[in-house]
């Protein structure tokens, strides 16, 4: 390793690394690797390391124990692709344009899609804007190769016109034209050098579905997104049909995805950084897995106190028997993979210099038979999954990797637009023109990278004036001003301090009128209107 290289790694807070084991992979590149890790529907207090008694979580808490674990991390939304797309886009939700689960499913139905079962041609949600870069694209061009695993949720996908792109005079996505097309926004247009998992996050509700979707040019000579068909399952009734022969499907997406990604990571060979977006879909319902030594485990641990959900006909949400060990089983499964994963590093050599980021895309749901309130019995934080309470939104958040603090607990107040500048400032790059510094009415971005937290110079870290949501489902808006939570409900503001009421159980609207006139304010000048994603705006002060 030559000495200018020592000195660029040194630079970033990292140590040279030199082969492992036998047949380990030499790290030859400067630049760090990068693993983000995003479940589905995990609450912030799933996880042991974040209170939980009733579920193990070994691998996540070893990561807590080896890293830094965040206290006051948040999604970018209480609700799955309008978080992500905050992710993807470095935007709050009222920036970005998705800013809810706009589907694309719903009229495409086709009879005897997959041997007898039906199915749906044209998947997916609102693509994301083909004008705003996304991480994958920023990072590829700064010299990342990408790989992407599980949810995609950013565009739609026609089996019929996989390779059929429309645009309107804009330069985006035209929605009008998605019965003949598929969306521009797709992991082959956006950046990612190998995806495989679920284009649409719909389909993503049954752990053993028809198929599942992959752009691999590299392994396969894709030229587009295709179909991957899950061959042994087709063979047995689909989950809408309630049919009990469902269960006799064997192909657990979960882990067909996990897999993949694994074996993406075999090939990484130290010649040129990687980043690896794991969108796994566990905990989320359905409440369904592989019935083994696991899930009997949790059967066991929870008898007598356990509870049958029973599905409803044509639900994408199979009936079990079994609700609460289900879901634990979920978790310690979504942590064995975790688990794996840190093993692959190791087994490459590139553990050294792999950061490795965990959370969650939003609060916990209570869908398929699930019952966060069991799990967290202590209620520490209020609302679940589509609530911009702090259960909606409040995630854990754990990062391990060269520089980062061992055995770190975090403070630091930060949501899912400022990684964008983090991961690029981290990795040596020019993160401005991707961050709130460098934001234009043009090119909108409301991130602040955090990197000096996960260096431990909290000292040097700049911090948000505030953090802002929306969603529109629910019609609910949110701004965190330090201790301060404006929480609005059908326009109407509701003010809370976290410091003493983190339940927010207590209305100080009435005796700070002041402070909601500065909130209130804020929200309107952040808010950009969205004729597909409306909410009601509170009035101004």
């Amino acid at each position: 390793m030559t000495k200018v290289r020592q000195m660029m790694m040194l630079a970033l807070g990292m140590a040279p690394v030199v082969a492992g084991a036998a047949g380990a992979t030499e790290q030859k590149q400067a630049r760090p690797n990068i693993i983000f890790i995003m479940c589905d529907d995990m609450g912030y207090g799933d996880l042991g390391c974040y209170g939980q008694k009733r579920i193990e979580t070994p691998n996540l808490d070893r990561m807590a124990q080896e890293g830094m674990r965040f206290t006051q991390a948040y999604a970018g939304s209480p609700v799955s692709a309008p978080s992500r797309a905050s992710f993807m886009t470095g935007q709050h939700a009222g920036h970005t344009h998705v800013r809810g689960n706009r589907e694309y499913w719903h009229s495409s139905l086709k009879q005897n899609a997959f041997a007898d079962n039906a199915d749906y041609t044209l998947i997916g949600q609102e693509p994301y804007l083909s004008t705003h870069k996304i991480i994958p694209e920023v990072m590829k061009q700064a010299g990342y190769t990408t790989g992407m695993f599980g949810k995609w949720a950013g565009g739609y996908y026609n089996m019929q016109y996989p390779d059929v792109y429309k645009l309107n005079e804009e330069g985006n996505t035209d929605t009008s034209k998605s019965k003949e097309s598929s969306s521009a926004s797709l992991p082959n247009t956006r950046g990612i050098d190998c995806y495989y998992g679920y284009i649409c996050q719909f389909q993503a509700h049954t752990y053993y579905p028809n198929f599942l979707n992959r752009y691999d040019p590299e392994k396969y000579g894709d030229k587009h997104v295709v179909v991957d068909t899950l061959e042994q399952n087709i063979q047995h009734k689909g989950v809408v049909t309630g049919d009990k022969d469902y269960e006799n499907r064997e192909q657990y997406a979960s882990d067909l995805i996990h897999q993949y990604a694994l074996e993406w990571i075999d090939r990484q060979t130290g010649e040129q950084p990687f980043l690896g977006i794991f969108t796994y879909t566990l905990p989320h319902a359905e409440l369904w897995q592989p019935q083994d030594s696991l899930l009997h485990k949790y059967e066991e641990k929870f008898a007598g106190q356990d509870a049958a959900y029973g599905g409803n006909f044509g639900s994408w949400y199979y009936r079990n028997y079994s609700k609460h060990a289900q879901f634990a089983a979920m978790v310690s499964r979504l942590d064995a993979q975790v688990g794996e994963i840190f093993d692959k590093l190791k087994e490459k050599g590139l553990d050294e210099n792999t950061l490795v980021i965990f959370t969650s895309d939003n609060g916990p749901h209570e869908e398929g038979g699930a019952d966060p309130a069991w799990f967290n019995h202590d209620g520490l934080l209020k609302g679940t999954k589509r609530s911009t309470h702090e259960g909606g939104i409040r995630v854990p958040f754990i990062v391990k990797g060269p520089g980062v603090p061992a055995g770190s607990v975090n403070d630091h107040q930060l949501a899912f637009y400022d990684v964008m500048p983090t991961l690029l400032e981290y990795a040596g790059m020019d993160a401005k023109p991707y961050s709130l510094e460098g934001s234009t009415e043009e090119n909108r971005h409301d991130g602040i990278s955090f990197c000096n937290t996960l260096r431990g110079k909290d000292a040097e870290q700049k911090k948000h004036d505030f953090l802002y949501w929306e969603f529109h489902e629910t019609n609910m808006m949110a701004l965190r001003m330090g201790n301060w939570k404006l929480v609005v409900k059908s326009g109407v503001p509701q003010l809370y301090d976290l410091s003493t009421d983190i339940h927010e159980d207590h209305d100080l609207a009435a005796q700070h009128p002041d402070v909601v006139a500065q909130m209130v304010d804020i929200i309107l000048r952040e808010h950009t209107d969205s004729p597909m994603f409306q909410v009601t705006l509170p009035k101004k002060r």
